[in-house]
């Protein structure tokens, strides 16, 4: 207010002083204007190095206020920003000019503007606020969301902006609070808080955390060893020595090349006994091919024995016999090259490997691996999301809304300009109690 009180002043003494908006010429330094206002340059010896530096502040095209009586500068008001102006005055009496830099006074200006599309976005608003800055304001906030080349005729803007005023005009850029556009049916929001954040709703997801305990299942594996009873089978021929092991890769002695050996071959004298290694039921007894006299025993737990090159049978097929009865004699039938038990054992239809199985020791160590489940308390921190809802977006939204509705309105700075009285402005006064009192805001 300090600088419309100093008009006031001047107002009281300078009838025929008249304020002039100007525009700073390009490429004029400050020198080059008190030359062209006769302001004598002993000025910028006054001027300190640190205001010195903001003399090339001063920008091209930037507006800025005189007040001359004639062609006499009285003040000049030149913004280096939005917030603060040189302040070069003559003092009345000594005529001698003064510098100085000084905040700018301005007011705020709230408005809601309505704007119906008759020829193209840009246009229709600088018409209707005469403020070119909103047109590309509200296109940054609709970026993405809304093409302003694609506005037609009947679409309409409503939105809420706030404008610095210097003098009854626009100063600064403005700031848009919140929109409304409806284009092709559709109705798009823009709310922006005060931190310049842009929102499309009236409410915003927030992250949180949250935590506690809960129980969490786990294994533990250990290595245990344990004593056993004896092995499951027990030998077919007692007392005999190994000939032939358990083999994919054996040099046949008749075929003369390689093949499985998918057994164990015991050697002994025609006519040993051969033993059942586990009781169960005989499931086949008689020739097969190569292997001559074979008896086949089905054991528990998908086990099934194969006694093979038996001179003589001694049970049948469906009877049952005991661990350790005799079931024939070693004999050499088949393809054969002397007197031997071909044994094989059998585990869910796949060979195994005999000497795994078969035994005598009646006790012994096994190591094995034993799984066990926990179950233990942890705590735990995890981020979820809500919806909260933008402070004063509902509100904006609902005014909007409203106003998108009602007729086209627009700030009139004509108007508003009128409201400011200039210097030498006569007709604008008024009395009282013999003194002149001014209606400049």
């Amino acid at each position: 207010m300090r600088i419309l009180r100093l008009i006031l002043l001047l107002c009281s003494w300078l009838w025929t002083a008249e304020i002039h908006s100007s525009v700073w010429k390009k490429g004029e330094t400050f020198s080059e204007y008190l030359q062209r206002n006769a302001v004598p340059l002993e000025l910028l010896k006054k001027i300190t190095p640190e205001d010195a530096k903001y003399l090339s502040e001063i920008q091209a095209g930037e507006p800025f206020f005189e007040l001359k009586e004639g062609e006499t500068l009285l003040q000049a008001l030149i913004p280096i920003g939005e917030e603060m102006q040189i302040q070069l005055s003559r003092d009345l009496q000594s005529g001698k000019y003064r510098f100085d830099i000084i905040p700018i006074v301005y007011r705020q200006v709230q408005n809601t503007t309505v704007v119906e599309i008759r020829k193209g976005c840009y246009s229709d608003l600088d018409r209707e606020t005469h403020n070119p800055r909103l047109g590309f304001l509200l296109k940054h906030l609709y970026k993405g969301a809304v093409d302003f080349r694609r506005l037609r005729a009947g679409d309409r803007l409503a939105f809420e902006y706030r404008q610095k005023s210097r003098l009854g005009k626009p100063w600064g850029q403005p700031e848009i609070r919140g929109a409304v556009i409806q284009t092709r049916g559709k109705k798009r929001f823009i709310f922006v808080d005060e931190e310049g954040n842009a929102w499309e709703d009236v409410e915003k997801r927030v992250r949180y955390t949250k935590t506690g305990k809960r129980s969490v299942n786990y294994t533990v594996t250990q290595t245990v060893r344990e004593r056993v009873r004896g092995k499951r089978f027990r030998l077919p021929v007692p007392g005999a020595r190994i000939t032939s092991r358990f083999t994919y890769k054996r040099w046949h002695p008749i075929l003369h090349r390689y093949r499985p050996h998918l057994g164990v071959d015991w050697g002994a004298k025609r006519g040993t006994p051969i033993h059942a290694v586990a009781k169960g039921q005989v499931i086949y007894a008689g020739w097969m091919r190569g292997y001559g006299k074979v008896v086949k025993i089905r054991h528990a737990r998908g086990f099934v024995s194969l006694y093979a090159h038996q001179s003589r049978i001694l049970v049948h097929r469906g009877s049952y016999v005991n661990q350790g009865q005799v079931i024939g004699r070693i004999g050499s039938t088949g393809r054969s090259t002397g007197p031997h038990l071909h044994f094989g054992l059998y585990r869910n239809g796949r060979a195994v490997n005999p000497l795994k199985y078969l035994g005598r020791s009646t006790a012994g160590v096994r190591v094995r691996k034993v799984t066990r489940h926990r179950i233990k308390m942890e705590k735990y921190t995890i981020v979820k999301t809500k919806r909260v809802p933008i402070k004063g977006a509902k509100e904006m939204k609902a005014r909007l809304l409203e106003a998108l509705g009602a007729d086209p309105a627009a700030h009139r700075w004509e108007a508003y300009e009128k409201s400011f009285v200039r210097v030498g402005d006569r007709d604008r006064h008024t009395e009282k109690n013999g003194k002149t009192r001014w209606s400049m805001r």
